[in-house]
């Protein structure tokens, strides 16, 4: 592959659908995406490496909103990793790229040795969706499940969408000679076509959870094992490139399926933090309260969790007792 192909497919999903089979589907490349969430923070590798799976599915999943649209995936847990948050922002038009951000927050000192899927414990994966002003948000949980934040996402479109969903994932940190060591990731998200409109939370028992499987049956049983064998044949690198375009591997594995692409989706990292959104958040609270959140040298700091970016502000500007002629 070419350099220029390479960067082509680099940081971008593409939406296709596989016609002999009533799947759909989205293959996602991840590069200067990942280097741009996790440049921002100082992560021991296996919190790394669950940002790295968390902002996968975030794009995998993400491409399916609306424009204007925000997706957000969390997790929350008793474990090492408290909690995992990201956002997908879809483009204000078409063509425009979708920007993705991550963060985590954990315990350095109860971290383990162990997969970094171990590093969460009992808690909840959950899936919202803001549609903007005027709207209610949208969200649904399933709770932490399986053996990978994949598994969760797997058992949150069976439980809460009763849509068959598998994921086929791969991330590591790249070590090629003519680039610096850097995370890639790269994916496949394969789903049943919906018979009903998505995004409609099912009520849900005390009974076992619900997988991909428990949802087929008959000739749609026979495609959905017949496409997850397909699926077991790809390979780390394959999904990771760039040894093979994402059209490429399509035909590779499902050339039988009649496989369609569609437009590819550019992302990009991006944060939507700004001194505005600061002293919003802040306009809720009086003089004395603000009065306890400033620092000995008389400032009100915030830092943003997703992009690093540090405010410095005048208390005596904040919140809803402001001075009116306060700079």
């Amino acid at each position: 592959m070419t350099i220029g192909s390479k960067l082509a497919w680099d940081d971008t999903v593409l939406p296709f659908q596989l016609d002999a089979s009533d799947m759909r589907g989205r293959v996602a490349r991840l590069d200067g995406v990942l280097d741009g969430i996790l440049k921002q923070h100082d992560y021991p590798p296996q919190v790394e490496a669950l940002v790295a799976e968390m902002a996968l599915l975030t794009a995998l999943i993400g491409q399916t909103i609306s424009l204007r649209w925000k997706l957000s995936l969390q997790v929350q847990s008793k474990g090492p990793v408290r909690m995992i948050a990201t956002d997908y922002f879809a483009p204000a038009e078409e063509g425009a790229p979708a920007q993705i951000r991550a963060y985590a927050s954990f315990d350095a000192e109860r971290l383990t040795n162990e997969t970094p899927f171990d590093q969460v414990g009992d808690g909840y994966f959950a899936i919202l969706i803001d549609q903007g002003k005027g709207t209610a948000p949208y969200q649904g949980i399933t709770p932490l499940d399986g053996k990978s934040l994949a598994d969760c996402a797997q058992a949150y479109f069976a439980q809460s969408e009763q849509l068959p969903t598998r994921f086929a994932l791969s991330f590591g940190k790249s070590t090629t000679p003519d680039e610096p060591e850097h995370w890639r990731a790269g994916g496949i998200m394969i789903q049943h076509m919906p018979k009903a409109s998505p995004f409609v939370a099912s009520s849900q028992g005390d009974g076992d959870i619900l997988r991909p499987a428990d949802l087929v049956d008959g000739e749609q049983e026979e495609n959905w094992n017949r496409i997850n064998i397909l699926l077991d044949t790809v390979e780390d690198l394959e999904l990771i490139g760039p040894g093979i375009t994402a059209t490429d591997l399509l035909v590779r594995l499902f050339h039988e399926e009649q496989p369609r692409v569609y437009d590819a989706q550019a992302v990009r990292f991006g944060c939507t933090c700004s001194e505005d959104r600061v002293r919003q958040s802040l306009s809720i609270y009086s003089a004395k309260d603000i009065e306890k959140m400033t620092t000995d040298e008389g400032r009100v700091t915030a830092d943003c969790q997703f992009c690093g970016a540090h405010y410095d502000l005048d208390p005596e500007t904040l919140g809803f007792e402001a001075k009116k002629d306060a700079p």
